[in-house]
């Protein structure tokens, strides 16, 4: 599998053969400097960055190495997709397969004698130590002016169940925050396979250890983020993903296993029942992930390669680079999906949105309610059980394009029957817009069957109540509002018995009706990260018949920020005015 980068100078081999990798030789500032040059540069989708001199280390970082669908591609090279769904065919379609079928599927099947791991003595990422260790010689960066201190953005924790329990292992990602020269946080969101295992070693009172890995192959990373099974090692997907079993070592005193492809390892444990806050942090969905108390991880060894390259990226309000990995593990899991739920035709989560708050799906319904069942078999399974806002139709609509989505279901949608708000539910960690951290509620959205509304108003003519300012309309059927903001105006149910509003289904309140409405990226970045279904959502009219809240049109949304709501993450003018006058010869990069 010569194509499949195995390590990560490999793969920025690949990218330099491909005109895709830019050497950065003037020095860089990890302190907010390198974060703004990268986001500079991957607005423009501009090239893969190593930068070779970075202030106060001796390690070179590299950034934006998936931040175009080109290098996602040249990471992942073979379709692995179809492979996937070849092994999957063969289980459910094809079998027992016959020796025509292995025969004829022969190729793909070579990669399943090669998954696992296999032991090395020749594991460069043992070939250097910092000793004493010390996290400080890493050059991590601070990505935001507020965040709480420099953070690892792509780390690799790797963890077991504590003896004596048995279970797979853990590959995750998550946030690390340097505290000292010794000293992490553990960023275990709710639901995350290490934070389960951290559980299990503080209930039997005793120290867990963890591994932190940094680099590798690009299989490694897309593993570590997969949304897989519970029951289901992340190193299987690696090794299937590389077509290559995975080798490692052994560290002296150390029980996991050391990654021998990685660029860093760094050994230590986490005692039970010692907290420490952690953040603030920039985070994906755009706004500043509030500081909380998380477990600490203790640093005993660092391991590197002699040549390490330090791996980082930057997240932020998309688009940024892990909207192009995200939306690949969606393709590369959608035949999965297609088995463990066979009446979903297709399903997408929108990573313009943070991916857990908003996922639409072609459904089919044999019976009548067969949609509902659906609905909380998606919110039952793995990281889909973070869904908040969740869109089922028949249609077969492009699922990517929000707008023909809301038109399908918005025609179809009887909202007596079609609309499930349910309270007092689990939330991401990273949503904000709940009572409190992890909590919040989800809504179900039904757009099946014949049309209930085959003419959908487009346009806004009519005069607007006070103290709205503007409408226009999103899509047919759906009105943007724009009102005043939040703290002046906190009940906005009055504006349902508005006359104008009542061939429109859906209204949703905005503080910038123009600027939600001029891109599906906008809106659906604005609406569904500034809501909570229960508390945020108004109807005309509401009844109780029989335990079932019965919902008249018009629906309303406030998906205005709200006071308790962490603020948006923006850069600070001196380092944007630093970064267009020093690195202005990278805008082409």
């Amino acid at each position: 599998m010569k194509n499949i980068p195995q390590d990560l100078p490999s793969f920025l081999s690949i990218l330099e053969k491909e005109g895709e990798l830019a050497h950065i030789t003037t020095e860089v500032d990890p302190h907010l400097e390198l974060a703004e040059v990268h986001r500079q540069v991957v607005a423009k989708q501009g090239k893969c960055l190593l930068f070779h001199t970075v202030k106060g280390s001796r390690f070179p970082v590299v950034t934006n190495l998936f931040g175009t669908q080109k290098r996602v591609e040249l990471a992942f090279p073979g379709n692995p997709e179809l492979v996937i769904k070849k092994l999957i065919e063969l289980v459910t379609e094809r079998f027992p397969p016959s020796l025509t079928t292995l025969w004829q599927e022969r190729h793909h099947l070579k990669r399943l004698i090669k998954i696992g791991r296999r032991h090395t003595r020749n594991a460069p990422v043992l070939a250097c130590t910092i000793d004493p260790p010390n996290l400080e010689e890493i050059p991590l960066l601070t990505c935001w002016p507020d965040d709480g201190g420099r953070f690892m953005t792509l780390p690799l924790v790797y963890t077991e169940p504590p003896p004596p329990l048995t279970s797979p292992p853990n590959l995750g990602m998550y946030r690390i925050q340097r505290f000292d020269a010794h000293h992490t946080g553990l960023h275990f969101q709710i639901g995350k396979g290490g934070g389960f295992h951290y559980q299990q070693a503080e209930q039997l009172n005793t120290p867990l250890p963890v591994t932190i890995f940094l680099g590798g192959p690009p299989a490694l990373l897309l593993s570590a983020i997969a949304p897989l099974p519970e029951n289901v090692p992340e190193l299987l997907l690696a090794s299937l993903l590389l077509g290559n079993k995975i080798p490692y070592a052994h560290s002296p005193g150390h029980p996991h296993p050391i990654i021998a492809s990685c660029e860093f390892a760094i050994c230590g444990h986490a005692k039970p029942h010692i907290r420490a806050m952690e953040g603030p942090f920039g985070d994906h969905y755009g706004y500043y992930g509030l500081a909380h108390e998380y477990p600490v991880f203790n640093c005993d060894k660092i391991y590197h390669k002699k040549d390490a390259i330090y791996p980082a990226t930057v997240v932020g309000k998309p688009v940024q680079e892990d909207l192009f990995i995200g939306n690949f593990l969606q393709e590369l899991f959608s035949p999965l999906i297609k088995v463990i739920m066979p009446e979903v035709k297709a399903l997408w989560s929108y990573g313009e949105a943070g991916f857990h708050p908003l996922t639409s799906a072609i459904v089919s319904e044999r019976y009548e309610k067969e949609a509902l069942s659906t609905a909380f078999r998606i919110l039952g399974e793995g990281q889909l059980r973070l869904t908040k806002f969740l869109i089922l139709t028949d249609v077969p609509v492009d699922l990517r394009s929000i707008r023909a989505v809301l038109e399908a279901v918005l025609s179809r949608f009887r909202p007596e029957r079609d609309l499930y708000i349910i309270t007092n539910t689990a939330n991401d960690t990273l949503d904000y817009t709940g009572p409190s951290l992890n909590l919040g509620s989800k809504a179900i959205l039904l757009g099946l069957g014949k049309e209930e509304r085959r003419k959908l108003p487009t346009v806004w003519h009519d005069i607007l109540p006070r103290p709205l300012v503007k409408a226009l309309a999103f899509c047919s059927g759906c009105l943007l509002l724009q009102g005043p903001k939040y703290s002046t105006f906190e009940d906005p149910s009055s504006l349902l018995q508005h006359a104008g509003f009542a061939n429109w289904p859906l209204l949703i309140l905005v503080d910038d009706a123009e600027t939600v409405g001029s891109s599906e990226l906008e809106f659906l970045w604005t609406v569904f990260t500034r809501f909570e279904p229960a508390r945020d959502m108004y109807m005309k009219e509401t009844t109780l018949c029989h335990h079932h809240l019965s919902y008249k049109t018009p629906i309303l949304i406030d998906a205005r920020m709200k006071p308790s709501y962490p603020k948006e993450v923006m850069a600070d003018a001196d380092t944007i005015a630093t970064v267009k006058q020093k690195w202005g010869f990278l805008c082409g990069a």
